[in-house]
């Protein structure tokens, strides 16, 4: 094995992605112990990748985006066995210790599983970020078969994944959602409500008793905790994956928050089985749009325009 040449879109400080990202011509290393390297196939685009870049969990500069990956086994670390060089995979780039991530030619991965047959590289790439999210959260609410959920800002992809997931655990979920995504929401068994004024009361008539939890996906937006806590009755009945300051001044719950306390992130064999309901047509993520690599100035526009209407992925 030896390093490999690959371009990168990587920032050199911190600040706004659009401000300090930047397409440079890097050395990727061979994998270290526990790691593969991959040929990047597709690499999906997270709100937590431009967090990055404006400063979450500051690291060594210069760092690359691009989380979520697919791609071909180019080369294996010390101690692992379940792949080999050519194999398709996705999975997660080891993006807190390495100058590039996905977002990239060739990315190191910490995380990985085999791409099942009849799913694609794109839609394989979309999958890690968003389903561990929402299976994570909804693991954390501990939401009872037969109880309700509204999932608030179920247009977005961690939403639209937790709505599917929560229905497949039997619990009735009430939705808002733009008119995107409103009819394959309703279309999986949601109840959806649109966004905006007079909310709390249209979903407390379709409700039609207690909401048991809230799950709060929406983009930040001040103001919103208060009125879903409205609706809970109770603040600790709600829990938010965006939202974070409002809720902690609120007294809501932040998932993230709660992750870090548990001092490490629960299991991520889950994604085997979404991969597979994936591949068979059964749990959906939507892409809005592919580039090429080149064009991540535009794939990044679309991603943090706040209604990219899907997953946007970057195809080197």
């Amino acid at each position: 094995m030896s390093a490999v040449e690959s371009r990168a879109i990587r920032f050199h400080q911190f600040g706004e992605p659009l401000d300090v990202l930047e397409e440079d011509q890097t050395e990727v290393p061979d994998p270290g112990e526990g790691r593969i390297r991959v040929a990047v196939a597709a690499t999906g685009l997270n709100p937590a990748d431009w967090e990055l870049c404006r400063g979450f969990m500051p690291g060594a500069l210069p760092r690359g985006i691009g989380v979520d990956v697919s791609g071909r086994v180019d080369a294996i670390g010390a101690g692992v066995t379940d792949v080999a060089v050519g194999d398709l995979v996705f999975g997660s780039s080891e993006f807190a210790a390495q100058p590039s991530a996905g977002a990239a030619d060739f990315a190191i991965l910490n995380l990985w599983l085999a791409v099942p047959p009849g799913l694609d590289a794109v839609h394989a790439a979309v999958l890690p970020m968003v389903l561990q999210t929402a299976h994570w959260t909804l693991d954390l609410m501990n939401i009872k078969p037969g109880e309700t959920v509204l999932i608030h800002g179920a247009g977005g992809m961690v939403g639209y994944a937790a709505a599917q997931i929560a229905l497949r655990r039997g619990i009735r979920v009430i939705a808002t959602a733009g008119p995107t995504f409103a009819g394959d929401l309703e279309g999986f068994g949601a109840t959806v409500t649109p966004y905006g004024s007079g909310m709390v009361e249209r979903i407390r008539s379709l409700a039609q008793g207690p909401i048991d939890q809230v799950l709060d996906t929406s983009r930040p937006n001040a103001g919103v905790i208060t009125a879903l806590i409205e609706i809970a009755g109770d603040p600790a009945r709600v829990v938010t994956v965006s939202n974070h300051d409002e809720a902690r001044r609120e007294g809501a719950r932040v998932n993230i928050d709660e992750l870090i306390a548990a001092g490490r992130l629960p299991s991520s064999d889950c994604l085997v089985d979404y991969a597979r309901l994936a591949a068979a047509g059964q749990l959906t993520i939507p892409v809005a749009r592919t580039f090429p690599l080149t064009e991540w100035r535009s794939a990044a526009e679309l991603s943090l325009s706040g209604a990219p209407h899907g997953k946007v992925v970057l195809v080197p």
